[in-house]
């Protein structure tokens, strides 16, 4: 079960009192992205990518730690950037698992092909999905049987979710990285979102493996603890539907394969896919935390 569903806090009030006031500066700061994301051209990108991943790791590092302690959330740190890297650079240089790609220099210094703040977001984003994966399976706690295996399963969907609400934006739009073949989906192949499933299951299951076993980091925490995780992952769908009224500097773009897609056909099912994949997904695990509490 959900830990402290009942609103009684097993660690001390004093610690909960100072972190959800820093967590919740976090996600302004990653609304402020999602909005400066509409004006683009008119603000450096760098610095909105930056917006949007660094809020988010910040936030599963210090969320992290309340859950399954200190070491707990720096061993999911360590499995996401060695996974991710790996499976990355891999796809770059041979197009498995997820096809033909390279990325351009929009989103900064790069480890060998592949650019740091990517790592970086599958530490934040990952984390989100996680949790949420975990509040619709049944709780955070403890990690055993079945959920051992049903929670990496579903924690890789909501993450693929969310590549699905924006993938064609950050690559056949903004160019952060470009597939040379181009693909079905407004330039995206489908092998991109066989291969994200892939890599994060995997992250997903050596961090429930790690998890099996072990207690809790926290006998107990509010849910509005919990709210946060599912608020800041709400946030980013809507974060999509916001592109809709982005000032795109062109009506028209193409992808390597020479195929043309109107901006405003990618941004607007870009919108209806976050709502209905990610906004609920969002919804349920929201409805899932009341449950638990009703029930406590």
């Amino acid at each position: 079960m959900i830990p402290a569903m009942n609103g009684r806090a097993g660690n001390s009030s004093e610690t909960q009192n100072g972190t959800i006031p820093l967590l919740s500066l976090l996600i302004a700061l990653y609304l402020a992205a999602r909005i400066l994301q509409v004006y683009r051209g008119q603000i450096p990108m760098l610095a909105v990518v930056a917006l949007h991943v660094v809020p988010l790791a910040v936030f599963a590092l210090i969320h992290g730690a309340m859950v399954y302690r200190l070491r707990g959330i720096l061993v999911f740190l360590a499995i996401c950037l060695v996974i991710g890297n790996i499976s990355e650079n891999i796809g770059v240089r041979t197009g498995f698992p997820f096809g033909h790609y390279y990325f351009t220099d929009l989103m900064g210094p790069k480890l060998f092909a592949v650019p740091i703040l990517l790592g970086l977001a599958y530490v934040g984003m990952g984390y989100l999905s996680w949790i949420l994966g975990s509040l619709i399976v049944g709780g955070a706690h403890p990690l055993a049987g079945s959920r051992v295996v049903t929670v990496p399963l579903v924690a890789a969907f909501i993450m693929v979710a969310w590549d699905l609400s924006q993938e064609p934006v950050w690559s056949t739009i903004l160019r952060a990285w470009v597939w040379l073949q181009g693909g079905a989906y407004f330039g995206v192949p489908a092998s991109n979102f066989f291969g994200w499933y892939l890599t994060v299951y995997i992250i997903y299951q050596l961090f429930a493996l790690y998890l099996r076993g072990r207690g809790p980091g926290a006998d107990s925490l509010p849910s509005s603890y919990w709210r946060l995780a599912v608020l800041l992952y709400g946030i980013s769908a809507a974060g999509n539907v916001l592109l809709v009224f982005a000032r795109a500097g062109v009506a028209v773009v193409s992808d390597p394969s020479g195929t043309q897609w109107n901006v405003s056909d990618i941004t607007r099912t870009c919108a209806f896919v976050s709502i209905f994949t990610m906004g609920a997904i969002a919804l349920l695990a929201w409805v899932r935390i009341a449950g638990r509490k009703r029930g406590s």
